[in-house]
Formats: C-alpha cells, sequence, structure tokens
C-alpha cells in the first residue's frame, strides 16, 4: 500500500484528459515524433481540484519544453495515477503512457508480463542516476537490468501526540522504541481517561494487513519466505504481534472500545487530541495539522517500535516497451528536471513550496547521497516551515533499522491478514495459534497462484 497522507504527489487512474486525447492516443504510439519534436505521454499530473499541486507541475512541465524544444510532453491527469483495477488492463491494452508511475511493488510484476523497456543502456546519459540511494535503484533493478527510476519513498514509524504524553507524566522528547514500552505508555494515556485512547491501529480496508506487516518486520519477521512461495506468518514473530495487539485492546483496555478503524479513523482521533499513537509515515502530519484540527507542535513521530525494521514503499517511473530510444531519452531528462534535481522540481522546490504554505522540513526518506544529498538538505533546512525537532528521534531511530518493501501480491495477502487482526481485537477469545495457521494456508494459496 502507499502511505495514504498529503506529500504533493498525485496518482492517476488510467484514463486520458480530454486535451490529451485531442493530441495523441493514450498508450505509447509509434516513435514519438511529432513536427520534428520527441513527444512523450507521462501520468501523475495533479488534478485540476488540486490547483497548487497543478499550478507547480504545469509549469515544471513548461520550463522543462523551454529548456529541450525538441521535446514535447503530453500530460495526463485523473485520480489516482495507478488505479489497481485498471492498471494491467492499460498495459495489456497498450494503453499505457509511455512514462508512467508505478509503486515499489509494481516492479517485479511488470518486468514478468514484458511491458517495461530496458534503461539499462541509456543510464550513463543520466547525470542524477548514480546520486540516488541504492537501495531504491535496486528496487527497479530486475536480472541485473533496470526498468525504472525511484522518485519519492516513505517508510513507517510511531505518530504520537506530545500533549498527551506530557499530560500521561511520559516525556516527549523519548517516544517508545519498544512494543513493552509502546504497551506501557498507551496504559498511562488511555488513564487520562475522557474518552482518550492510548494506540489505535487499523483492521478493515486491507489497511489492517498492511499494518501486521509492518509490525512483523519490526519484530525482525516476514510476511513470506525469501523466496516468495510459502508464507511465514506462523511464526513466534507473527504470534508476538497479535498478543501483543489482543492484550493492549482486552487486557490493558488502551485501544478503545471502537474496532475495525481505518486510517481516517485514527487521524480523526489523534487531530481531536483523542489518541496517544498510531503508526504511520510522515506525510500523515500535514493531513492531522491541515484537515484534522492538530497543531503541529504537538505532533510527532518515533521510529517504528522492536528495533528490528520497517516497511517502505515509494513510487517511480517505467518506460513503455514500446517507446524509442528517442522517447527513452526524452522521458529520463524529464525525469531529472521534475523530480531528481536536488532543491528544484515538483517535489524538490523548497522554497516555492514554504511561499505557498507547503510543509517543509518533515522527514521523508532520502532520496539522493554524496554531495547531491547535502544540497537537498540545505535547501530544505533554510526553507522548513514545521518543528522539526519533533521528528529528529524518527530520523535516528531509523538509521538502525532493516527497510524492507511489501511482500508480493500485497494486497491479496492484506486481505488475508485484515480477518487476523480483525478477529483479535474483536473477540477477546480468539485463538491465535488457529488465526496464524488459516492464514499462512491461505497466503500459500496466493503465493501458489500467483
Amino acid at each position: 500500500m502507499t502511505s495514504t497522507g498529503f506529500r504533493r504527489t498525485f496518482v492517476a487512474i488510467g484514463v486520458c484528459s480530454s486535451l490529451a486525447l485531442a493530441a495523441t492516443a493514450c498508450g505509447s504510439g509509434g516513435d514519438g515524433s511529432a513536427s520534428g519534436k520527441t513527444r512523450i505521454t507521462v501520468n501523475c499530473e495533479p488534478p485540476k481540484s488540486a490547483r497548487t499541486d497543478r499550478k507547480f507541475f504545469d509549469a515544471d512541465v513548461a520550463s522543462f519544453e523551454r529548456q529541450n524544444p525538441d521535446i514535447d510532453v503530453v500530460t495526463h491527469d485523473a485520480f489516482p495515477c495507478e488505479d489497481p483495477k485498471t492498471f494491467d488492463a492499460k498495459l495489456a491494452g497498450g494503453q499505457m503512457e509511455d512514462v508512467f508511475y508505478t509503486y515499489f511493488t509494481d516492479v517485479g510484476h511488470v518486468v514478468d508480463i514484458n511491458q517495461a523497456a530496458d534503461l539499462t543502456p541509456y543510464l550513463k546519459e543520466m547525470k542524477s542516476y548514480g546520486t540516488l540511494q541504492k537501495q531504491l535503484r535496486d528496487i527497479y533493478t530486475v536480472n541485473g537490468k533496470v526498468y525504472g527510476i525511484p522518485r519519492t519513498g516513505y517508510s513507517m514509524g510511531l505518530i504520537y501526540n506530545r500533549a498527551l504524553f506530557e499530560r500521561a507524566g511520559l516525556d516527549p522528547d523519548q517516544p517508545p522504541t519498544t512494543w513493552d514500552e509502546v504497551r506501557a505508555d498507551a496504559k498511562k494515556i488511555a488513564a487520562l481517561g475522557n474518552g482518550t485512547v492510548g494506540y489505535a491501529d487499523y483492521s478493515a480496508q486491507n489497511q489492517g494487513g498492511w499494518h501486521f506487516t509492518a509490525e512483523l518486520y519490526s519484530q525482525g519477521g516476514d510476511v513470506v519466505s525469501a523466496d516468495g512461495k510459502r508464507a511465514t506468518v506462523d511464526t513466534p514473530e507473527g504470534h508476538a504481534v497479535l498478543r501483543n495487539l489482543h492484550d493492549m485492546r482486552w487486557n490493558d483496555n488502551s485501544m478503545g472500545s471502537k474496532q475495525l478503524l481505518v486510517i481516517n479513523d485514527a487521524q480523526q482521533l489523534m487531530g481531536a487530541g483523542k489518541l496517544g499513537m498510531y503508526l504511520a509515515a510522515p506525510d500523515n502530519i500535514p493531513i492531522l495539522a491541515k484537515e484534522k484540527g492538530a497543531r503541529y507542535d504537538d505532533i510527532a513521530i518515533g521510529p517504528m517500535p522492536g528495533g528490528q525494521g520497517t516497511l517502505i514503499g515509494g513510487d517511480g517511473y517505467m518506460f513503455n516497451k514500446h517507446d524509442s530510444p528517442a522517447q527513452i531519452r526524452a522521458g529520463l531528462k524529464w525525469l531529472e528536471h521534475m523530480f531528481l534535481t536536488p532543491g528544484k522540481g515538483f517535489l524538490g522546490d523548497y522554497a516555492r513550496a514554504k511561499r505557498n504554505n507547503a510543509p517543509v522540513g518533515l522527514p521523508e526518506p532520502r532520496l539522493f547521497t554524496g554531495a547531491a544529498d547535502a544540497k537537498d538538505q540545505a535547501i530544505k533546512k533554510a526553507n522548513a516551515n514545521v518543528p522539526v525537532k519533533n521528528y529528529q528521534p524518527f530520523l535516528d531511530g531509523n538509521a538502525e533499522l532493516r527497510m524492507k518493501i511489501e511482500p508480493p501480491n500485497a494486497q491479496q495477502i492484506y486481505s488475508v491478514l485484515d480477518g487476523t487482526v480483525s478477529a483479535v481485537l474483536t473477540n477477546k477469545d480468539a485463538d491465535i495459534d488457529q488465526l496464524l495457521k488459516d492464514a499462512s494456508g491461505k497466503i500459500d494459496g496466493i503465493l501458489a497462484r500467483s
């Protein structure tokens, strides 16, 4: 899954805009030449409803075309950029854009069905590629060949309410780093009464399975085996995840009585000052402050408890297998201009974002390394408009954690694990052993069919 907070990124649903349809087919066509120019179609243009982001994006595309008068960029907007219900159909039907948005979890599938262009021969022409984090580059590398370029990433952590920590006698500068500490702190926060919840977790709409996976990673476990052929949830680590949730819910009464929550429920509670902690990525913070009533000063984030690992996700772009060499070169140039130049472009122009009251200084995982990273961080720091000190525990703790992407067939697996988590949170007498055994069998079936 993606983190569902605000990140100034938007995803397209695979329907061409009327303007784009007038200019070109929705997918890749021919060699992309038009009036002597190389034409590329790209998706993930912000929708018109997101006025500021749309303005930024279109201005950056126009700037790119002025600097590259031999390239014509046709943008497609809709929301979200990648709709799982239409993604495969677009690929199979030849309707995918020349340069198309993908989640990290898409890469193996797109390559397996032979719908991605091999970018390896062109990377030497791309100035920024070597400056990107290797672990992100590796996500788009299959059997030694590069099939895509990463754009953003996220990692899970523990969002918490500093004001409630203080009221409960806890140190807001020292968030819990183990699950035992989370449990102890949640009890103290819930003891404040008046409907206050110490810790909340999701258990519906596949989000419970997503969080079970993140919590399993935090314990040092995994959802599937390294070869991707069998489930590995029925393990001591899996039992520890469910036992902890059960005990907080039923023994401590620190998770509240309302269950089957999704992300918006947790955000509403946190924004109202009624929730101590929940797992999320840093991009939830602006949602809490701008839409749910929280104060930036009260919201902080620590590392994923457990000390073993955390779930990471993110996105990037892949290229249509029918792209011509000229289109691939044009697309790589466009990506560098839009997303991969430190301190500039749609996601990196921090000064522009600050002028338009967009949050600057959130602790997103770093995209760059070396001198490029130093430049990017310096510009971000100079334009920060959020309390960055509240995020230092997250940054410090993340440095010690193993970063793991979501499992294969993630959504199907999450659907199975939703039932496992919801059973524990809604039934005091739930049989954890049987739940994990049943989930393991269902996941094995999913993997066998993939």
